[in-house]
């Protein structure tokens, strides 16, 4: 596989390291030329407790292209939106690891001016999975009816298209069109980090807790194992490992960080996320479900969760 690499902290905009090209040619995919195994995850600030320090390389990229890898066979195992999980459920996940919320997550956001329910458009992270997803449901939960509008990958995370202190006039003098923009991430840290109170924040793990009525986390990712791997137990164990030994020394990850401010990494990492799949995760993990089906946004059935 060439030279282990270790994992630095990567943003979205340096994330250049690719699978190699073994991880995609095989037509075949014969898991005796498949070892170690293809891993890919989100290239973001939330899952560096779940990666660092992995001896191998890592296909990072934003959660919509691994989903892809991983649907396509490209990868073997990935940290991805929960949202693929429900689609396509012929994955195995590995238990007691996840990328969850149990209130404020801080990092998946609608960034708007006034009201919430008086925004006219939407603007989409064409990045984000399970976010477009969520804010379908809670939108119609709402009762709201806003335009989601997708937005060019090539749009850049700043507040171009926010009006700063008013709302953005679109075609004619005479017309307004009230936009918000939907980001995730690091982008959207990075956002309310510069803007701070110039936008109101439409944070989506409160609005999930408040929306539900119920005391239960919401899951934004998974690791995923492709039907087809060899030993998928041993591949989970090293990864909750990994996941255990970060969490242990988190003190010394967030002295590592080079990207955002300490003090906020150990504000996020402690009262923002949560890192584990346990009952009550796989529980706001089928209540996602359900909405999902309630809104159309995918079909009734039963969903196994194929744990190892």
């Amino acid at each position: 596989m060439g030279s282990s690499r270790q994992l630095t902290a990567p943003s979205l905009s340096k994330l250049n390291w690719l699978a190699p090209e073994w991880c995609k040619a095989c037509p075949e995919r014969s898991q005796m030329d498949r070892h170690p195994p293809c891993v890919g995850c989100v290239g973001y600030l939330n899952a560096r407790p779940l990666i660092r320090g992995w001896p191998g390389q890592v296909a990072l990229d934003s959660p919509a292209t691994l989903c892809a890898q991983l649907a396509r066979g490209d990868l073997d195992v990935a940290l991805v939106s929960s949202f693929e999980f429900l689609r396509n459920p012929i994955y195995r996940i590995v238990d007691g690891v996840s990328i969850s919320s149990d209130g404020p997550v801080y990092s998946v956001i609608v960034a708007h001016h006034g009201n919430i329910s008086e925004i006219d458009e939407i603007e989409l992270d064409p990045a984000s999975e399970t976010s477009v997803n969520l804010l379908r449901c809670l939108v119609a939960e709402r009762g709201l009816s806003p335009r989601l509008v997708a937005r060019s990958r090539s749009t850049g995370v700043g507040a171009r298209v926010l009006a700063r202190g008013k709302d953005l006039r679109l075609g004619t003098a005479a017309s307004t069109t009230r936009r918000a923009r939907l980001l995730i991430g690091d982008q959207a840290i990075r956002f309310r980090q510069e803007h701070g109170e110039e936008f109101e924040y439409w944070d989506f793990g409160e609005e999930w807790s408040r929306s539900r009525g119920i005391n239960l986390p919401f899951v934004y990712a998974l690791w995923l194992v492709r039907p087809e791997v060899v030993d998928p137990e041993s591949i989970a164990d090293r990864l909750r490992a990994l996941r255990d030994e970060n969490l242990a020394k988190i003190d010394k990850l967030i002295a590592e960080e080079s990207e955002f401010d300490h003090e906020f990494c150990a504000r996020y990492y402690r009262e923002h996320l949560r890192f584990s799949f346990g009952e009550k995760e796989k529980a706001g993990l089928r209540e996602f479900q359900r909405l999902c089906e309630r809104h159309g946004l995918l079909p009734k059935r039963e969903v196994e969760f194929s744990l190892v």
